[in-house]
């Protein structure tokens, strides 16, 4: 009698070895890949928190501070040369009132100087030919090379350190300056013709709430013209009397008057473009019926 052995019970074949090792293989490749994390990297950790911080030094100072600063300073600095440029101090040497002429005029003096040496030494030649009985050749001598002076070189040295300083001193003598516009009650650019409008009429309102009493009671009249300069942000920079009405009272009453009035509207973007300060001139009359009119 033969023994059979089941289907199930025999030696596996090398197909079924080679399936399971494939998908033993897939299995692992799959568990790596799953449990791979990707994680976000914030850039803003490799930025350097320690900003380099610029400082300059400058050598005046103002009351305001200015509205957008261009760097950090000992003391606040609002404008104050006749420059739109940005510039900066490039050395900190004393300027010298002397220009460079003085150093053109030094090497001017050097050549004058070696010419006339070599003049002496060709008429000392000429002198020595003449006392001999007959020409002798004479070697070509070279001419003498002038001297350098040690103490020159260092005069014109400090000349030319002076000179860059002086050169590097415009932007401290003239610094990026604030943009002026000056115009009358009567002006055609829309920009200022709004804004000037609306300034007058404030004006005329606080003068005729604030009249001074002193004028009232003695009767006192007349007319003054005044130039009132305003800041881009509305506070007043000066208030300056053209042309006095010959009365004390009423050119300190107008005067008064317009610091009252103040602050005014800061300037629109389209006036900020073309001003940082804008100068007011008109005619401020006291009439007899005891009221401030402008007029142009």
């Amino acid at each position: 009698m033969v023994a059979v052995t089941p289907p199930s019970l025999a030696a596996p074949s090398k197909q079924g070895t080679r399936m399971a090792l494939a998908l033993l293989a897939s299995a692992a490749v799959h568990g790596m890949v799953l449990s791979t994390q990707f994680v976000h990297v914030n850039p803003q950790l490799f930025v350097d928190p320690n900003l380099p911080m610029e400082v300059v030094l400058v050598n005046a100072k103002s009351a305001e501070s200015p509205l957008n600063p261009d760097a950090l300073a000992q003391v606040n600095l609002a404008g104050g040369g006749n420059t739109d440029e940005d510039r900066r101090l490039k050395s900190p040497l004393p300027a010298s009132a002397r220009s460079q002429t003085g150093s053109e005029e030094a090497a001017l003096n050097a050549k004058v100087s070696a010419l006339e040496r070599q003049a002496r030494t060709l008429m000392s030649e000429l002198k020595a030919d003449a006392q001999l009985p007959s020409p002798v050749p004479s070697k070509p001598q070279t001419p003498p090379q002038p001297t350098v002076d040690a103490s020159d070189l260092t005069e014109q040295a400090r000349e030319m350190a002076q000179l860059q300083a002086r050169i590097s001193q415009q932007w401290d003598e003239y610094q990026k300056r604030p943009k002026r516009a000056f115009v009358g009650a009567n002006v055609r650019e829309y920009a200022f013709a709004r804004y000037v409008e609306d300034w007058v009429t404030k004006v005329e309102r606080v003068g005729n709430l604030n009249y001074p009493e002193a004028a009232r009671r003695q009767g006192i009249y007349g007319s003054l013209k005044l130039t009132v300069s305003i800041y881009a942000d509305g506070r007043i920079e000066s208030v300056e009397v053209d042309r006095s009405s010959g009365s004390k009272i009423l050119d300190t009453a107008a005067a008064k008057i317009v610091e009252l009035a103040a602050p005014f509207a800061p300037f629109p973007d389209e006036m900020r473009k073309k001003a940082d300060i804008l100068s007011i001139t008109r005619t401020w009359t006291f009439t007899r019926s005891d009221q401030l009119v402008g007029t142009d």
